[in-house]
């Protein structure tokens, strides 16, 4: 797939921000409360579509839930119970870098349930979506696709790159192994999930700037917003200050200007 020129990227990425900030003043002002779901595959891109997303909008209204392994009291609660806090209330947009299909994706791959649990997952699930729907949830579903030549490249990029190394775990040395246990899951998945009333919108993640952008268009065809955006504000002139006179600087530590000169120096940790 062709790769979107940097330039026009850009250009049309802050063009879709100004959208996204329409549909945040729309989803404050009526009172929406909309959950986005970002499922995929490691390495699928659906990390980096959230943050362009989020950081375009007020952290107050859009919240991002990235859940960690649960913990042992997690484990023995109703398996929904740990997302529905996380929830929207009205006026508010959460993003989830994955949700309640953990069940049907690693754990049903890696064994961390009983058959039990994922076969009442698949059939409880549904209807949960349903109740969300019912109450006034706004659901959005995304499946990041990539194939599986781009996940081995970015697999490596982020193993030959110290700052994205973080990224791969020891769980995904082994999740690289199951690329086919992986599809027939999502399969599976979409056979009981992929419904009329809450479907699933795929996404072809191979070319990470062409997925964002259209991810962000998709998002913003779904959701009926006002074409408003926040009012220019007059600052006008400053007051002139009177009667304070400024803490002396000698007084106050400052944290020193590494780069004084212009350059960088050998950087040598604490």
């Amino acid at each position: 797939m062709e790769k979107l020129n940097k330039k026009f990227y850009e250009s049309e990425l802050k063009r879709l921000y100004i959208e996204l900030i329409k549909l945040q003043a729309t989803i404050k002002k009526q009172g929406l409360k909309v959950v986005v779901l970002f499922e995929g595959r490691d390495a699928a891109g659906k990390g980096g579509t959230i943050k362009r997303i989020a950081e375009a909008l007020n952290p107050r209204v859009c919240r991002v839930v990235a859940l960690g392994v649960p913990t042992e009291k997690e484990k023995s609660q109703w398996y929904f119970q740990r997302y529905v806090q996380h929830l929207p209330a009205t006026g508010e947009i959460v993003l989830f870098d994955r949700s309640w299909y953990n069940r049907a994706g690693v754990e049903r791959v890696m064994g961390f349930c009983t058959d039990d649990e994922y076969w009442d997952f698949l059939r409880s699930c549904p209807e949960f979506e349903r109740m969300l729907i019912r109450a006034g949830v706004i659901l959005v579903k995304f499946w990041f696709s990539v194939s599986e030549e781009e996940q081995e490249k970015r697999f490596q990029d982020r193993i030959n790159d110290p700052t994205k190394r973080w990224k791969f775990s020891d769980m995904d040395v082994i999740s690289r192994k199951k690329w086919v246990e992986y599809s027939k899951a999502k399969d599976e998945m979409f056979a009981y999930t992929d419904t009329k009333q809450s479907p699933w919108w795929v996404i072809e993640s191979d070319e990470k700037r062409r997925s964002r952008l259209n991810c962000i268009r998709h998002l913003l065809s779904l959701i009926p917003y006002e074409d408003v955006v926040p009012k220019k504000i007059e600052l006008g002139p400053r007051p002139k200050v009177t009667g304070y006179v400024r803490t002396p600087i000698n007084e106050q530590t400052f944290v020193p200007d590494y780069y004084e000169n212009g350059e960088a120096d050998n950087f040598n940790k604490i």
